[in-house]
């Protein structure tokens, strides 16, 4: 009888957390240490089950000559063009057999090698330590032959100490990495499956009386504006911060004046750390956190988080980030007002917090632990739950804080995400605490808060925050002691997200709710030569959840979507309006005396010397003056009414208005001068609405009816041309290709939307023509628009008339029989047989639906029919230019009376319904416009609330002109 070897397969199931790896401590970039970048090319083998080769390859000599080529960091699935495998994305499920501990025979196993120099100058005396920085989901480790150890925790660092090891030349560092683990039952993580070794492989000398762990405790007293350092030390020495005039011993502490950090004025002190063997350099940020009154604050303030969650991503290399990167992320979310991140749902690269701490970002370091797939079975067998997993989650609990004790910028740890609750995450919370007392604990599982420091929900609706807000929730006793965060909510999936205004309205109206997180900040589409960028099933997974990994703030390319540019205008910390600011004109009439605008400084910690204020009149949407504001430099909370200037002349019959900006003063390490921070507007004349008066008669002949400047079909009633411009289709319209939000998750009943619209057949209305009437001084249609198969429809009447250079068309829309659900859209849609350039005056310059308007600024704008498309990764309704008053499109000038929504596509809407890629998306000969009367909003029910009533577009009577203009 034989048997297999069982080392592999039993390393892999193994529920502990690996064995010969040094203990965590404190991550440093550099020092006077020596240190050796193993990034770059290896070699690699892919078997496809953990037992299929042996150990041979770890030994030196061994002819590797035949394997591909790789790059490290990097994921093998990624590289070779699939012939190492494939990417798979669940968001929940586990793509393997739940039975913990054990994961499936077929566990794809990558074998690396790397053979290495030491440098010339690389010291003689001494250790060294193998250090890897992010390896999923687990490794082996041999250096030379020997087998040095193992570990799990696929997104933390691993040690070992190898200068016993070490040859001059020739040296073989050999590394299995399993796909599946025990350890994979731990991370869950709504993401791509990815194995390989992910981040930095580095080796560093550890000289004699080098340093080991070291613990930077640097409090703020915003009482006396001083701060206390004390550095602990495994090794003694001696602590230096010249611009502070310290240098005292390891361990001993020393008060001094300073300037405090926070996320709005991330101050650092440069120092260094100097023991016998060693110099490491210091970047020390004087804060202090702390839970108090039922808040939490920072250097003695309250503080309102405008955050988003992060994954690690990039479209090419999935989880392996450069630097730049990294910086490109810091840089975009400062620049849009964000001003924390939760570390979704593991530590991030450790440069990452190096950039937050230099940049200013309040950061949630959240543990490399999730175990969502088990809701499957009611949470049986979960591990969080089960003594055997409990020094696996303490280890990884260590290993976070360890190694990024020392960042001012983390304010919070959180124990994980999804992972149900149990016995370990107490015992992670416990360890936590114990070690780190000047930090606080998130969990947001741990519904009465037994473990954690605050109140945390994910995607709770605007009511639920509101009842929250107000202390009406309930709860036990500690809970609503507690301050309130949204860990996780306004979810950024394809079009939306939805309704944030609405939410940062309630985080500014109550003090106990401080803020939240939008989900997420990027799409996580992997870079396809067919498809743009692939999502979930495009690797032909077993099971996937689709495009739900592409919920993002910003395109796989970082390019920001308009839920980011909405978001960025929702959460500006400064606030521009007031009664004062509409002037005291009237429509169509002599402007007023110059008004008030209010400014309002929401930040925390900074006043308001870094920016200037700059005021502009806009007449028709072009600006005609234009100036600088004199703004007082506003403590935080502090708010002044400022006087605009008295514009000059007078202005009869046009619409006009202030805008007032805020701007960076001078160029700032994350954006230059002149950078917008925030903007408000004010119309101090009102529109004057178009008209036509009716004078030209409809002209019958046997096939065409011509009224003014345009012809009619005489049995269809169907307009056909408008001057020289030929116009198709021109009907009444409400449907839209859904978004990811109309579409709704499978737990949100009540908000899938499309859904019902499919059901009841919004998608496949038929027009049935009623009467085409020639009268005196109109063309009227009548109409119904209905569903086949359902009773219920839409009398529809449409009146052209025309003064004999323009043609305006009144439609009437009146519900018959009885409407159970909103309509998608409201409007008219017809084709152009060419059109290109566009230009409208109105919201923009992107797009905004009802509930994702804010940052559409009223102006006059210019596009082209392709750039007006916002490519989400699976096409959807996009595109919606709100509150247009005139657009210009194909040699037709169209003015709304109302004001109207305004979209111009190359294919149809059901084409767009259709696509599940940007490349299935053909542009056609004809340019569809749709002029949209009211849109159903957008919500964010692909995981979250739905629509809010006052945004749904409810079936009722509605009238709405349009008068179209052939230009010259």
């Amino acid at each position: 009888m034989t048997t297999r070897t069982p080392s592999a397969v039993d390393f892999a199931e193994d529920v502990s957390p690996g064995s010969g790896a040094l203990p965590p401590r404190a991550w440093y970039p550099c020092s006077d240490a020596k240190s050796l970048s193993l990034n770059g090319s290896w070699r690699l083998r892919v078997s496809p089950t953990a037992d299929a080769e042996d150990d041979s390859f770890a030994e030196p000599g061994f002819d590797a000559g035949n394997w591909a080529e790789i790059t490290v960091p990097g994921h093998w699935v990624l590289q070779g063009d699939g012939a190492f495998g494939l990417p798979i994305y669940t968001n929940h499920l586990y793509p393997f057999p739940v039975d913990p501990p054990h994961v499936p025979t077929e566990n794809p196993t990558g074998d690396h090698l790397r053979v290495f120099d030491l440098p010339h100058d690389w010291p003689g005396d001494g250790g060294a330590v193998l250090r890897f920085d992010g390896v999923e989901s687990c490794a082996r480790v041999w250096l030379n032959g020997t087998d040095i150890g193992g570990f799990k925790g696929s997104r933390l660092p691993h040690e070992f100490a190898v200068g016993h090891l070490l040859k001059p030349a020739g040296n073989v560092l050999a590394v299995r990495v399993h796909q599946w683990s025990a350890g994979s039952y731990l991370e869950d993580q709504d993401q791509w499956w990815l194995p390989g070794i992910f981040r930095d492989v580095t080796l560093l000398h550890r000289p004699a009386g080098g340093v080991l762990d070291f613990f930077v405790h640097a409090s703020y007293d915003h009482r006396t504006g001083e701060g206390t350092l004390r550095v602990d030390s495994d090794v003694e020495g001696r602590v230096s911060v010249p611009a502070l005039g310290i240098d005292v011993p390891t361990g001993e502490a020393v008060t001094v004046p300073v300037r405090p950090w926070s996320a709005e004025v991330p101050t650092l002190y440069d120092g260094e750390l100097v023991t016998e063997g060693e110099r490491v350099p210091l970047r020390i940020g004087f804060r202090t956190v702390e839970r108090d009154d039922g808040l939490i604050k920072v250097n003695g303030r309250a503080i309102l988080f405008k955050g988003v969650n992060r994954h690690e991503w990039h479209p090419d290399t999935g989880r392996a980030l450069d630097a730049e990167t990294m910086l490109e992320d810091v840089l975009l979310m400062k620049r849009h007002n964000v001003n924390a991140v939760r570390t979704s749902h593991y530590p991030p690269h450790p440069a990452f917090l190096d950039l937050c701490d230099t940049y200013g970002l309040w950061v949630i370091d959240e543990c490399d632990l999730e175990t969502h797939g088990f809701t499957e079975q009611g949470w049986r067998d979960n591990p969080v739950d089960d003594d055997r997993w409990t020094p696996a989650l303490l280890d990884r609990a260590a290993r976070m804080v360890e190694r990024d004790k020392n960042h001012p910028s983390v304010i919070v740890w959180s124990l994980g995400n999804e992972a149900g609750t149990g016995r370990g995450l107490t015992a992670m919370a416990e360890w936590i605490h114990d070690r780190d007392a000047s930090r606080l604990v998130h969990y947001e599982g741990d519904i009465d808060c037994r473990d954690t420091d605050l109140y945390a929900r994910m995607y709770a609706d605007h009511a639920e925050v509101e009842r929250i807000g107000k202390g009406l929730d309930g709860g036990t006793h500690r809970r609503r002691q507690l301050p309130f965060i949204l860990c996780e909510y306004g979810h950024a999936m394809g079009n939306g997200p939805g309704g944030l205004a609405d939410y940062q309205r309630l985080f500014e109206a109550h003090d106990r709710l401080q803020g939240g997180f939008v989900w997420e900040w990027i799409d996580h589409g992997i870079t396809h030569p067919e498809l743009g960028y692939a999502y979930g099933g495009d690797f032909g997974e077993e099971l996937h959840d689709g495009n739900f990994v592409c919920d993002g703030l910003v395109f796989p390319d970082r390019r920001p979507s308009p839920g980011l540019v909405d978001f960025k205008k929702v959460i500006e910390p400064v606030g521009i309006e007031g009664e004062g600011f509409y002037g005291t004109g009237g429509s169509g009439g002599t402007l007023g005396s110059a008004g008030t605008v209010r400014i309002t400084n929401k930040r925390d910690f900074a006043d308001l010397s870094d920016l200037v204020f700059e005021w502009s009149y806009q007449v028709d949407g072009e600006t005609v003056e234009a100036g600088t504001l004199a703004v007082p430099s506003l403590a935080p909370g502090a708010s002044a009414e400022v006087k605009l200037p008295e514009p000059a002349g007078e202005v009869q019959g046009f619409e006009s208005r202030w805008t007032v900006r805020a701007l960076l003063a001078a160029d700032t390490s994350w954006g230059p001068r002149g950078h917008e921070v925030a903007w408000g507007q004010g119309p101090v004349t009102a529109r004057r609405l178009p008209c036509v008066v009716a004078s030209d008669a409809p002209v019958l002949d046997e096939r065409v009816i011509t009224l003014g400047p345009a012809s009619f079909d005489a049995r269809t009633g169907a307009l056909k041309t408008i001057g020289g411009v030929e116009v198709s289709g021109l009907r009444l319209d409400v449907w839209r290709a859904p978004t990811d939000n109309d579409e709704g998750a499978a737990w949100q009943s009540d908000t899938r939307w499309a859904t019902v619209w499919r059901t009841h057949g919004l998608h496949r209305m038929r027009h049935r023509i009623g009467s085409v009437e020639a009268g005196d001084d109109a063309l009227t249609v009548r109409t119904r628009v209905a569903p086949a198969a359902r009773e219920f429809g839409l009398r529809t009447v449409y009146r052209w008339t025309s003064d004999g250079s323009r043609l305006k068309l009144t439609v009437s829309v009146a519900p018959d029989g009885e409407w159970t659900m909103p309509l998608p859209r409201l409007g008219i849609r017809f084709g152009l047989r060419r059109a290109d350039a566009v230009k409208w005056f109105g919201g923009g310059p992107g797009e905004g639906y009802p509930d994702t308007d804010t940052a559409a600024r009223t102006g006059r704008w210019e596009s082209t029919v392709d750039l007006l498309q916002t490519p989400y990764v699976r096409p959807q309704e996009n595109g919606a230019r709100p509150d247009v008053r005139w657009a210009e499109i194909g040699g037709l000038r169209i003015e709304g009376d109302p004001e109207f929504s305004f979209t111009a596509r190359r294919w149809t809407t059901e084409q767009l319904d259709a696509a599940t890629h940007l490349s299935d998306l053909t542009p056609g000969d004809t340019v569809w416009v749709n002029l949209d009367h009211a849109l159903h909003g957008i919500g964010t029910g692909s995981c979250g609330p739905g629509v809010l009533p006052q945004y749904q577009l409810k079936a009722e009577p509605a009238e709405f002109s349009f008068i179209f203009t052939e230009l010259g």
